[in-house]
C-alpha cells in the first residue's frame, strides 16, 4: 500500500472512510444460537413469518361481541357465551344474541364487531346496547400486524430487545447470527502504566485499553488485550505477530504519528500491508489501516480524545461491516450555538458539546470546555459531537451548527 503520509495534504474524512470501507468484507461465519442469548448479536439471515400475527380475528378490549346490525341504541340482546383469551368457542352466534369477550378472545362465527362493555348496561342474561356499535369495532384482524410470508427483519440487522420480543411472537427458539468477531488490543509505549501500578517521572496510565474496550463490549465482540509493549523491536515484533494469529482484528494505540514510534510502523510494514493516513479530522490527524496475514489492522492515536474520536467515527463503522451489520448513518440535528466556537479551516472538527433545549424547545448546544486532544474529560462530561464542516471557521454564538448525539457506545 502507499504511505499516505507521503502524500501532499490531508484526506477528507468523507473520501478516507469510502476508501476504507471498501477494502474490508464482511465475516462469512454464522452460527446458531438460542434466542435468549441472541441480544446485540447481528442476524445472518433473513426471517419470515411463518404464521399471522394476530393468528386469528381477536377483540381489542373486553366487552361483548356481536353482529353489528344488531348494534342500534336500546337493541337488547341475551348473552350465550363467554370467550376468554386461549379458549375460543365453535358455537355459532346467530341474530339477537352476543357473546360475553375478553381482550384476546377470539371473535366467535357470526360476531363483526365488539362493544366495549362501558357502552352497555346488563339486565340479567341480556344486555342493552347504549351507544351504536360500527362494522369491525374494536377487532384486531388476523395478520394485521404480521402475515404469513412477510420478511420481519434482515440479515445484518443488530439485535435489540424489541427484535428479540417480535422473534420470540414468531415462535423462534433459535436464531443464525454472525459470529462474534475477536479484536485484539495493543497498547504501545515506554511512557504509559497501568491504573494500579506506580508511576515514574515523565509516565501516564494508559486509558486508551479501557475506552476501546468498552466500546467494542457494546458492539459485543470478544476482545483479548495484550497490555502495553515498550517501545521494542523485538517484542513489538512477538506481539503484533501473536495478536494477528488469534484475532480477526488488531487495533492498536499510539505510534502511528510521523516521526513517532518507528518500532511500531517498521513492525507492521514487515509484517503486513499498512497504510498510514493523515486524515482531515480533528482530534484524530494520524490513523493507521491494513492487513496482518491473518487480520485487518487498525492504528489509533497516542492521545486519549484522538484515540476515542477515531475508534468512534473511523474504526467503528469499518468493525461493523466485517461484523456483517447493515451501514447505518449517525443522527445528526441542527441546533443552534451558545457560545463562540473557536475552529480553523481545514479539518473536520469533532468539539465536545453539551446539547439541550432552550425555553422555546428549539435545540442548542454549547462547547464542553477545552478542546484538546488529551482532556479526556471533555469526552465524559459531553454528551454530543458539535461537527464543523472541512472547511468551516470559528462560529458565531446563534449559528447553526451540526450536533450529532452520543450513540449507545459512548454513553
Amino acid at each position: 500500500m502507499v504511505d499516505c503520509f507521503s502524500a501532499p495534504g490531508l484526506v477528507p474524512l468523507e473520501s478516507a472512510m469510502e476508501q476504507l470501507l471498501g477494502l474490508v468484507q464482511k465475516t462469512q461465519q454464522t452460527e446458531i444460537i438460542d434466542l435468549e442469548q441472541a441480544l446485540g448479536r447481528v442476524l445472518a439471515k433473513d426471517q419470515i413469518s411463518n404464521l399471522n400475527i394476530p393468528p386469528a380475528d381477536n377483540s381489542a378490549m373486553d366487552g361483548y361481541a356481536l353482529k353489528c346490525a344488531d348494534g342500534s341504541v336500546g337493541a337488547s340482546l341475551k348473552m350465550v357465551a363467554k370467550v376468554f383469551a386461549g379458549h375460543p368457542i365453535s358455537q355459532n352466534i346467530q341474530t339477537g344474541e352476543c357473546v360475553r369477550i375478553m381482550t384476546g378472545g377470539q371473535i366467535p362465527t357470526g360476531c363483526d364487531a365488539v362493544s366495549m362493555q362501558e357502552n352497555v348496561s346488563a339486565n340479567g342474561e341480556d344486555i342493552i346496547i347504549n351507544q351504536t356499535v360500527q362494522a369491525g369495532e374494536n377487532i384486531r384482524r388476523q395478520g394485521e400486524d404480521i402475515s404469513v410470508g412477510q420478511s420481519v427483519l434482515k440479515s445484518g440487522q443488530r439485535l435489540t430487545a424489541s427484535h428479540i420480543g417480535l422473534l420470540a411472537s414468531l415462535g423462534n427458539q433459535n436464531i443464525c447470527v454472525y459470529k462474534k468477531l475477536t479484536v485484539a488490543l495493543i497498547s504501545t509505549g515506554d511512557e504509559l502504566k497501568k491504573p494500579g501500578q506506580t508511576l515514574n517521572a515523565g509516565q501516564f496510565f494508559e486509558s486508551n485499553t479501557y475506552t476501546v474496550n468498552a466500546m467494542l463490549k457494546r458492539l459485543d465482540m470478544n476482545v483479548l488485550d495484550f497490555g502495553i509493549i515498550p517501545d521494542n523491536l523485538e517484542l513489538l515484533s512477538e506481539t503484533f505477530a501473536a495478536a494477528d494469529s488469534q484475532a480477526d482484528i488488531v487495533i492498536s494505540s499510539g505510534g502511528v504519528s510521523v516521526g513517532e514510534a518507528d518500532y511500531t510502523k517498521t513492525v507492521l510494514e514487515k509484517l503486513g500491508k499498512i497504510q498510514f493516513w493523515k486524515l482531515a479530522i480533528k482530534p484524530g490527524k494520524p490513523f493507521a489501516f491494513g492487513l496482518l496475514p491473518n487480520s485487518y489492522f487498525f492504528g489509533l492515536p497516542g492521545n486519549p480524545v484522538s484515540a476515542m474520536v477515531t475508534m468512534h467515527q473511523l474504526a467503528t463503522p469499518l468493525l461493523r461491516k466485517i461484523a456483517g451489520e447493515d451501514a447505518r448513518l449517525p443522527l445528526r440535528l441542527q441546533a443552534k450555538t451558545c457560545e463562540k466556537i473557536r475552529k480553523r479551516p481545514g479539518r473536520t472538527d469533532f468539539q465536545r458539546g453539551i446539547y439541550s433545549f432552550d425555553e422555546s424547545g428549539q435545540l442548542q448546544v454549547r462547547p464542553n470546555g477545552a478542546q484538546g486532544s488529551g482532556i479526556l474529560s471533555s469526552m465524559s462530561a459531553a454528551n454530543c459531537y458539535i461537527v464543523l464542516e472541512q472547511q468551516r471557521g470559528n462560529v458565531d454564538v446563534g449559528e447553526q451548527v451540526l450536533v450529532e448525539p452520543f450513540d449507545e457506545l459512548l454513553r
